[in-house]
């Protein structure tokens, strides 16, 4: 039967020069000079599992080379790639991807072929199945249980614990990666065991690598027995910071010395592990817990170079965590001084008011966010809403500071909202040691018709938010000023208003109205008119909902503060 010969469109990758024999009796495509397959016969497609089309036109690496577990094997690390590159005649074998989503091993022959005028350098790739003939580099590997990683792959494992361990500052997603960078790479168990900041001990993972995928035993997970001060066995020599172990069920057949070994015996009958691997997971200062990597379904034990690598990679997973606890205690402390520094509303006659605030949906995240009601020493009541830019522990901190001064000046001097907020700026760069903020500041006094009056200024802050009881909503964008901390000088106006009844008078941050895939503009008119459709909900509810609707959904690091107010 004659073979056919699919070839590509022009370009890189375009319709080879070379005709594939057709008398050629094993899989053969031809690779152009940028790595690119133009064309494949149908031995190829039958063994591949792929048909033409999905071949042709393909980066070869890309599509075909793999290591043993399926990843993409890095071009630096791919002998396929180092021959045709080099054009040079080379012969090997390794796995390569199938159609279905599978892996193949191959036995392959590269041959370069002569350039032509019309076309660049090609090369000539035939391979057939690897059990056909076992070399002796096949029985090495054999000898080693066919799963050990070369030092190459070592090297790109730990790189890549670096990498993706590093760059998150939650410890819950640290674990996540660890458990996917290991497994089934290097065992088909990971065991993670966790000390807790009061010194207990806590089963935290035990995912088992089960037909492709990632199941966790939770039966297996929780609470463990306290560490014993002498036992030699393996896991409570790591959970005391000791040397690593390789372990196999024997070491758990004797009397067991403490509770854990007790739990490490059911670990073992009930995971069927037959070789395990435990070293501990250090941190700069305390151990932090151990990792255990066991191997059941694969045949091969767990070697001293196996655990040497492990080593590796607990001391990777230690640095990691440890930089997330510090983070997140940083976080709790600055969430928790901000939430305490937010003050109880006052109860005001013929006033209501409620308050919300709502930290960043990023846990890495803390801002400077922040509202204040409080009433003067002439009865009148005085509100604020602020936004100190930052998020971390000293934007919380300039949050306090500015709100504390604010106050002092408001209570102190009597005057316009306006001539306030002017000595706050002149100050707050000063002894706040603020880089920069935005407030709105005003005032409210009930006249004697009994209508709620509002005095305010702005220093670069959102503009208040009036919707009438009939639904109507518009912004009040009179009184505006530069924001604070600027160090330039200028002229701040005050803006007045008698609030109509059962109006509601919203003050808030940016968090509610922008976001990274949003403008400030497309925000403002959402809250607009989620806030007029709203009108006639009681406040608390009205203040919930509008929260829910108007805040971004998606792209949005930021928090968000709420003050509502409505007259009666």
């Amino acid at each position: 039967m004659k073979d056919e010969v699919v070839e590509s469109d022009p370009g890189c990758g375009a319709a080879s020069s070379l005709d594939l024999p057709s008398r050629l009796g094993a899989a053969a495509c031809i690779v152009d000079d940028c790595g690119v397959i133009s064309a494949v016969n149908t031995y190829a497609e039958q063994l591949l599992g792929m048909t033409a089309a999905r071949i042709v036109g393909k980066d070869a690496h890309d599509l075909l080379h793999r290591d043993a577990h399926g990843q993409l094997l890095a071009r630096a690390q791919c002998r396929v790639e180092e021959a045709v590159l080099a054009r040079r005649t080379q012969a090997g074998h390794g796995w390569f991807a199938q159609g279905d989503g599978g892996l193949t091993q191959l036995s392959w022959l590269i041959v370069p072929c002569a350039a032509t005028w019309d076309s660049g350098a090609e090369t000539l790739m035939i391979f057939h199945d690897h059990t056909e003939t076992l070399t002796p580099e096949t029985d090495a590997d054999d000898a080693r249980g066919g799963s050990t990683l070369s030092e190459l792959e070592r090297l790109a494992l730990l790189a890549q614990t670096t990498t993706q361990l590093t760059s998150t500052l939650d410890s819950d997603e640290t674990l996540r990666r660890l458990v996917r960078l290991v497994v089934p790479r290097l065992a088909d168990w990971v065991v993670v065991d966790l000390i807790t900041e009061v010194g207990e001990v806590e089963r935290v993972i035990v995912v088992h690598h089960q037909d492709g995928e990632l199941v966790s035993r939770e039966d297996l997970e929780g609470p463990m027995p306290p560490v014993p001060d002498e036992s030699p066995m393996p896991l409570s020599r790591a959970l005391r910071g000791a040397a690593s172990t390789l372990v196999t069920p024997a070491t758990y057949q004797g009397p067991p010395d403490s509770g854990i070994a007790m739990e490490q015996r059911r670990l073992f009958e009930v995971t069927g592990m037959h070789s395990a691997a435990i070293a501990p997971i250090r941190g700069v200062r305390d151990v932090l817990g151990a990792l255990t990597l066991g191997r059941s379904e694969r045949p091969d034990a767990m070697t001293p170079s196996d655990l040497s690598l492990v080593e590796d990679i607990t001391r990777r997973t230690g640095l990691a965590l440890d930089n997330a606890r510090l983070y997140q205690r940083q976080r709790k402390v600055a969430e928790t001084m901000q939430r305490h520094l937010l003050p109880q509303l006052p109860s005001i006659p013929g006033l209501q008011m409620t308050a919300r605030y709502v930290p960043s949906p990023d846990a890495s995240q803390v801002g400077g966010d922040w509202y204040d009601v409080f009433t003067l020493a002439d009865g009148t009541t005085a509100l604020a809403i602020g936004d100190v830019v930052g998020h971390d522990l000293d934007a919380a901190a300039g949050m306090a500071q500015v709100r504390s001064i604010l106050r002092a000046y408001a209570w102190t001097h009597h005057e316009p909202p306006s001539a306030i907020v002017k000595r706050l700026d002149e100050s707050v760069m000063h002894i706040a040691g603020v880089s920069m903020a935005t407030l709105v500041f005003g005032t409210l006094h009930q006249a004697v018709d009994g209508a709620w009056q509002l005095t305010w200024t702005s220093a670069g802050h959102p503009p208040p938010l009036l919707v009438t009881h009939d639904g109507q909503a518009r912004y009040l964008t009179e009184g505006h000023g530069l924001l604070l901390s600027t160090g330039l000088s200028s002229s701040r106006t005050d803006a007045h208003i008698t609030l109509p009844p059962q109006s509601t008078l919203v003050f808030y941050t940016d968090g509610l109205v922008e976001s990274r895939d949003r403008s400030i503009d497309d925000g403002l008119d959402r809250l607009r008119r989620h806030a007029a459709s709203l009108a006639h909900r009681p406040l608390t509810a009205f203040t919930d909902l509008l929260l829910e609707r108007a805040r971004p959904d998606r792209a949005n690091d930021d928090d968000v503060a709420i003050l509502a107010l409505r007259p009666q």
